[in-house]
């Protein structure tokens, strides 16, 4: 994910939606289907159906983002970061999970064209539960910056300038491994990484692990963002996000 400083906005980074600092393995389940995020497979009624891991990640992609439509720029982005690619190797792509799902273009009940744009994921998830132990409910937080929200769930977040950071935020004065965050079911820290300009959590200066509390502010040399907690679902006196 990336947050860009001129424009505020939110586009995918060298290390897309979640890079090689975030693994998060979740099973999805939807209609008779089962994406195991753990084991890399695609299951129909308990049985595989091959998937080659570029369509399997496709997959995965537009599951996770399956509150919008994801561009077509920002998927060729994350699935092929550092090689160019025409339109029709992200067609072909699309085909194939199609197929595997037995989902038609012309009817679609998972996956829907926007046309002009990119696609949305348009299946129901029953449930979303973590592949070992006990489920344990996912907590989604939110890093709001300017007129971007940017959703986090559990694990570990990087932070800075660099390319390969979980969340790029390019901007002067940031350094490339800014700071570290990392969310466990309801705890969230925040370190910084030696960074030139520092980690401040409103206006004290990090300098061991944080604990972040919803609307806390944490400030990388001149950006300020909001980490943000929603409230649990049901409540009536909700919390505008923005």
């Amino acid at each position: 994910m990336v947050v860009d400083a001129r424009s505020g906005e939110l586009r995918w980074g060298g290390g897309g939606i979640y890079s090689c600092h975030t693994e998060i393995s979740v099973i999805y389940r939807f209609d008779r289907f089962v994406v195991d995020g753990d084991t890399r497979r695609l299951l129909r009624d308990r049985e595989e159906i091959h998937l080659s891991p570029k369509a399997l990640h496709l997959l995965q992609i537009l599951i996770e983002n399956r509150h919008r439509a994801v561009s077509k720029i920002d998927l060729q982005k994350e699935l092929w970061p550092t090689t160019f690619v025409v339109d029709t190797n992200l067609a072909s792509l699309i085909r194939e999970v199609r197929q595997a799902l037995d989902d038609p273009a012309e009817t679609p009940r998972f996956i829907r064209t926007a046309h002009r744009f990119g696609y949305w994921f348009i299946g129901e998830i029953r449930d979303e539960e973590s592949s070992d132990g006990p489920v344990v409910p996912r907590i989604k937080c939110w890093l709001v910056w300017a007129t971007r929200q940017i959703p986090i769930d559990s694990g570990e977040y990087i932070l800075g300038r660099a390319p390969d950071a979980s969340v790029w935020v390019d901007a002067p004065g940031v350094s490339r491994h800014h700071a570290r965050l990392i969310l466990s079911g309801q705890d969230a820290t925040v370190e910084d990484l030696g960074s030139k300009n520092g980690t401040f959590v409103g206006n004290e200066a990090v300098t061991s692990p944080r604990r972040l509390n919803d609307g806390d502010t944490i400030r990388l040399g001149p950006v300020v963002i909001t980490f943000r907690i929603p409230p649990p679902a049901g409540l009536t006196d909700t919390v505008p996000l923005d």
